[in-house]
Formats: structure tokens, sequence, C-alpha cells
């Protein structure tokens, strides 16, 4: 039988969602509860797609296969009464044999959460401190020349090998907290990403709005094809996996 799970986890002290020798990660902690709760048998679970360390997820998306049938809401109820308490599954559903979290998704939403105010250390592992004043006018102008389809190997991991850079952007948004002005929440809705897309894509918006480039470079960026143009890396405590679309 085949469940899909919708997982949210803190990543602060997770290096990555991917199992990895000798490091903490998500898949391997849920991994050893299901093994647990199937008798100590392994159970692979394969993720709509990887977080990197520090990124957060407020809906990641899971399937795998069992054969034991104990009922979604009793193999919630147990997973959670064996996970530690930076991982969460909020949903356990039962779905067709040939479902994968991965490739039948259709789109994902990923938000960055940014404060230009004073710093605030209690969120520091949640919102990126940048604690300066930004041009978000600006910024949500260039927000716009993302969206599309487009090559977006300007925007990826500089060492990163692949056939096809190709993805759509189909919405871009960007949300001034109506209880903080200082915060905004920067709104990614496409197809997939690259790795490291949506965090070079805030960086390079950051540049904007300091000035130093204006909202249509966007579009000379795009046209290079070539990360050294964009801007850095944003870090990773402002990001969250918010949702994956089937």
């Amino acid at each position: 039988m085949r469940y899909l799970m919708t997982v949210s986890y803190d990543g602060t002290d997770f290096s990555g969602y991917q199992k990895q020798p000798k490091m903490r990660t998500v898949q391997m902690e849920i991994e050893k509860a299901l093994k647990e709760i199937n008798g100590g048998k392994k159970i692979d679970i394969y993720a709509s797609g990887r977080t990197d360390a520090r990124v957060h997820a407020i809906a990641q998306k899971i399937h795998f296969d069992m054969d034991k049938d104990i009922g979604v809401e009793k193999l919630k109820k147990a997973l959670n009464s064996l996970l530690p308490n930076d991982i969460f599954i909020k949903k356990v559903e039962s779905v067709s044999d040939n479902f994968h979290a991965r490739f039948s998704a259709i789109g994902k939403e990923y938000v960055y959460l940014l404060n230009m105010g004073e710093y605030n250390p209690l969120e520091r592992n949640y919102v990126y401190q940048y604690n300066e004043k930004l041009d978000v006018v600006e910024m949500e102008r260039a927000m716009k020349y993302l969206e599309g389809t487009h090559n977006f190997k300007s925007f990826t991991k500089s060492d990163e090998d692949k056939d096809d850079y190709v993805r759509t952007v189909s919405q871009t948004n960007l949300i001034r907290d109506v209880k903080d002005v200082n915060k905004i929440i920067l709104v990614f809705v496409g197809t997939g990403f690259l790795r490291y897309q949506v965090r070079n894509m805030v960086g390079t918006l950051i540049l904007v709005g300091q000035g130093k480039i204006r909202s249509e470079e966007i579009i000379n960026i795009i046209r290079k094809e070539d990360r050294r143009y964009a801007g850095k890396t944003a870090p990773s405590e402002g990001l969250y996996l918010k949702n994956v679309f089937y």
C-alpha cells in the first residue's frame, strides 16, 4: 500500500532533507521511525524534492510503500509519537500505486521571510535578519521579470551540471506584513526550481532593493545564463517550502 504524508519541519538543526552519512537529516529521522513501526523492516521514502540545510518546510510531501495496513490516522499518530519535535506529520493519506511525490508534482510554492527592521535574536533561525531598509517597490517590480519560462542557469548553484535549466515561474508576489512594516514575504510559485534557485533570486532582488541594479536588469541576468551575474545566495533560514501541488 502506498501512502502520502504532508510533513512540516524546522530545518534549523538538520543538514538538509536528504540522507547523508553521519549527518542528521529529515529523511533519516522519518525512515528510522517508519522502520520501528514496520517491525524493524526498512522503508524507503521519496520526497517532492530535497531542501538544503536550515531550510524549513510547511508542507513537504513524501510517499512510501508499506505492507501493513494500520489506518492513516493511527499511522500518523504512531509516527508523531516517534519523531523528534522538530518534525511533525500533518496528514497521512492512501494514494494509488502509480503516484510519486516528486514526479507527480505539477508545481511548488516557496516563501522567503526577510526582516528589514531591528535585529531579532528570537527569529534568527526563521527570518533572514537583513536589518536594513530596502526599496520594496522596486523589488516587487523586479520579481515580475522572473515570471515566465526561462533558462535559470544564472540562478542555480555555480557548479550545477544539468542538461536542462529551463523552469517556469508562474507567479511571484511581495507581501508586506500587516503587523510589522519592516517584514516582507517573497512568494515564488512554479513548476519546479533548481538547487539554490529561490535563494539566488532573493539575493538578486536584494541587490535591486539596495539600488545597486535596476529592476529591468533581471532580464539581462537571465539572458547571460551565468551565475556570476546574479546576486549572492540569500541565507537558508528565511526559506520555506510552503506547498506542493498535484
